[in-house]
Formats: structure tokens, sequence, C-alpha cells
């Protein structure tokens, strides 16, 4: 296979024998010419269409390849711009598919990034190829069962807006990460009823999802996002108190709503 510097992309055929529809489209992100071309031929034999870019620029600036696609792989480590720095231009430009992150060094304060910011997983590259077509089955099937969400839904001053992960209280924007906006999201539409730290976790990435130091290490990851939640809404109103703990179990999006989640 031949991947062109010029021109920044270079499409993998995948083999006729494979299913049109059990084809995945995915665009990847690596500065490492070599890695680019074994990822694109290891994933194409298992049923993968793959098309590559060399940096965050050249994807940019390739787009309309990116609409297309059902997941796209971002290196943590690119020239120009990081991965992390990437995934949020993604976002302003419009872009809401399923972004899973490769790393070479799997740092735990990195994996709460990418999340905060929106990825969809975070894979440590030593874990292997196997390991890497799972993860990006699981993205896909998580995201393709995602249900249409309404335009704007309003839970008492609260207003969420799904399609672009945006949520208003009093209708001043709060700047809520995508992480952020999926955990208020989650609490709002099931009001007056306990979410399990598990479940709190698995919205943010996928259900059964391991992360974390311990057994019980992804609460940490949960309390730290609550914290933060609830440091942005009281920078515009210092009496809220919507979420609230259950001890050892989770939290609950209590008053002000009445008794109706969001709608």
């Amino acid at each position: 296979m031949e991947i062109s510097g010029d021109i920044g992309a270079a499409k993998t055929p995948v083999k006729a024998s494979i299913p049109e529809e059990a084809i995945i489209r995915v665009v990847a992100v690596d500065d490492d010419e070599y890695f680019r071309e074994m990822l694109s031929n290891e994933l194409a034999e298992h049923g993968f269409s793959v098309t590559c870019f060399p940096d965050g620029p050249s994807l940019l600036e390739g787009l309309d390849s990116v609409t297309d696609c059902d997941v796209i792989v971002l290196d943590w480590h690119l020239p120009h711009t990081s991965g992390i720095e990437l995934l949020p231009q993604l976002k302003r430009r419009g872009i809401t598919i399923p972004v899973v992150f490769l790393t070479g060094r799997a740092l735990a304060a990195n994996e709460t990034l990418a999340f905060d910011g929106g990825a969809l997983d975070f894979v440590d590259k030593a874990r292997g190829m196997a390991n890497l077509v799972r993860r990006l089955r699981v993205a896909v099937r998580a995201k393709m069962r995602e249900p249409e969400r309404e335009q704007l839904l309003r839970c008492g001053r609260l207003a969420l807006k799904p399609q672009i992960s945006r949520a208003l209280w009093d209708d001043v924007d709060l700047d809520l990460t995508v992480g952020e906006f999926k955990i208020v999201h989650l609490l709002a539409r099931n009001v007056g009823r306990h979410v399990s730290y598990r479940d709190i976790y698995d919205t943010l990435h996928y259900r059964g999802f391991i992360g974390g130091a311990g057994e019980d290490g992804y609460k940490a990851n949960v309390r730290s996002a609550i914290k933060r939640i609830r440091s942005k809404f009281r920078m515009h109103d210092e009496t809220f108190a919507e979420i609230e703990n259950y001890t050892a179990f989770g939290y609950v999006w209590g008053r002000g709503c009445g008794s109706e989640p969001a709608s």
C-alpha cells in the first residue's frame, strides 16, 4: 500500500469477500507512516475501510472524508496540533462522529482529558491490534444504539441541546465539556431517581468499559466530574443544589424540576 505524503490521505481497499454492510469506515490520524500502513492493512483484514492522515491540519483540510466515516482514530501525540487539541476543533466544525484515542503512553491524566473532551475510548497501542479491533466495533455499535434526540430538552431552569452537547442554566451557556454534558443529560432524564456511579461512568464511555485504578477506581473519576460540573453551575448560580449525592451509590438530580424528567 502506498501512502502519499503530499496529499496526506490514502484509502485502503477492503477485500471483496467482506459484505458491504459489515464494512466499518475509519479515519485514522497518525504521524508515523509505518504505523499508518500497518494499521490500515490490519484493519482491512478485519473488514474496515481506512482513510489515513498524517496530522491534524491535513485532516481538517479533508473533512469531506470524515463526514462519511463511522469512527475517528486519533493518535495522542501528533505534530503541529496534538490529538487532544484537535478534538474540540472537530466539534466546532460540527463533527459528532465517535473519536477513539490511540496512545503509546496510557497515562491516567491523559485518559481523563480524552473522556472529558468527548472521546468515546482511549486505547493503549501496546495492547495490540486485536484489542483495538474489538474496541472500535464496540464504539461503533454504541453510537448506532444512541436514540435520536430532540433539539431542546427542558428540566426546570435547565435547558439541554443534545445535538450540540450544550447545557444552559437560566438561558446561560455553562460551557460544559462533552463528557460533563453527558452526565447532566443522564441525571436530568432521570430526575428524582438515583443514578449509580457505574451508569454515570458508562455514559461517558460505553456500557462495561473498564477504567480507573482498582475495582472501584471509576468512582473517583465520577466524583471529580461531578465536582467540576457543580462548580460550573455555581459560577452562574451560587445557590445551585440540584445534583445530590446518594452515599455509596451515585447521584440524583433533585429539586427544581418537579417530578418530570427532561423532555
